[in-house]
């Protein structure tokens, strides 16, 4: 085992304050002292407080405390002396996570001055307990700005199954209780208690699903705890064979309900399908009103 003390912050997947990094492998952990680099192999894992980091393999990369990364020192600056990781590369089958959270890739490098994780590779994944982030290019998470970046076909997913899709996901979560703060409470009314997802904004090919309805727009904007999404630009509502179009929608998410608003000086535009075949109660080629013949 292997402890380095990285530089400082903090908050959910973060990994960049508190106290030392313990670092883990069934393969073995190398120093190499001129590069500044520890790199363990064979169910890497690295733990710092509540946070953990596994993967098949893992790079610690340090400096000497307060100096900077590229800069040669003694032996008492490497991990056994004190230094200081400032970037945490972890390949291969990644998973950092949390009691509650967790986040998984197959390459995850971790920024401590910036206080920035990125994931590339497949099956990229940001779940926390009410909600799931999933995209195809990449997953940022800035710990000390509660948000989430998510890039290409990009995706997030509610408990209650409330979907938003659009090329670029900006998710901001809602900040985290104080170490031993009581819980958020649920509202008296019985309603659930607010989502940790405060806000997510929608950039390109935006597209809404809710029971009955599609709704697309440019781009847009969904708060979870209100239910109600805003969509701008190029907006389309389809329901079956019914189109709807104008530059601007809100829709309810928890009624399923979308309602498309003109723009000053616009119309909207709808292309309302006749429903075909005959409604209830009436025969075949008989007309709504006509008496069946005797």
């Amino acid at each position: 085992m292997l402890s380095l003390a990285p530089a400082a912050f903090g908050q959910s997947l973060d990994l960049s304050q508190g106290g030392p990094v313990e670092v883990t492998a069934t393969d073995g952990i190398e120093w190499r002292q001129q590069d500044q680099v520890v790199i363990a192999r064979g169910d890497a894992r690295a733990v710092r407080g509540a946070v953990t980091v596994e993967a098949d393999r893992l790079l610690a990369r340090y400096r000497p405390r307060g100096g900077a990364a590229t800069e040669a020192r003694a032996p008492a600056d490497g991990p056994a002396g004190g230094g200081e990781i400032w970037r945490l590369e972890a390949e291969g089958n990644v998973t950092v996570r949390t009691a509650t959270d967790r986040a998984e890739g197959e390459r995850a490098v971790y920024d401590m001055d910036q206080a920035v994780m990125v994931m590339t590779g497949r099956d990229l994944r940001l779940t926390n307990p009410d909600n799931v982030l999933t995209a195809r290019d990449s997953v940022e998470y800035w710990s000390q700005r509660r948000m989430a970046v998510a890039r290409g076909n990009a995706v997030v997913v509610t408990n209650d199954g409330r979907r938003v899709r659009a090329d670029t996901l900006v998710a901001h979560f809602a900040e985290s209780p104080a170490p031993g703060a009581a819980p958020r409470p649920a509202a008296a009314t019985g309603e659930p208690p607010p989502s940790s997802l405060e806000r997510v904004e929608a950039f390109g090919n935006v597209e809404i699903r809710t029971a009955e309805e599609v709704v697309r727009g440019d781009r847009g904007v969904y708060s979870p705890n209100s239910r109600l999404a805003r969509l701008l630009g190029n907006v389309r509502i389809t329901r079956g064979d019914n189109t709807l179009a104008g530059q601007e929608a809100i829709v309810n998410m928890e009624t399923g309900v979308a309602r498309l608003i003109s723009a000053p000086g616009a119309r909207v535009q709808g292309l309302v399908v006749p429903q075909q075949g005959p409604q209830p109660g009436q025969q075949p080629g008989r007309q709504p009103g006509q008496e069946a013949p005797r």
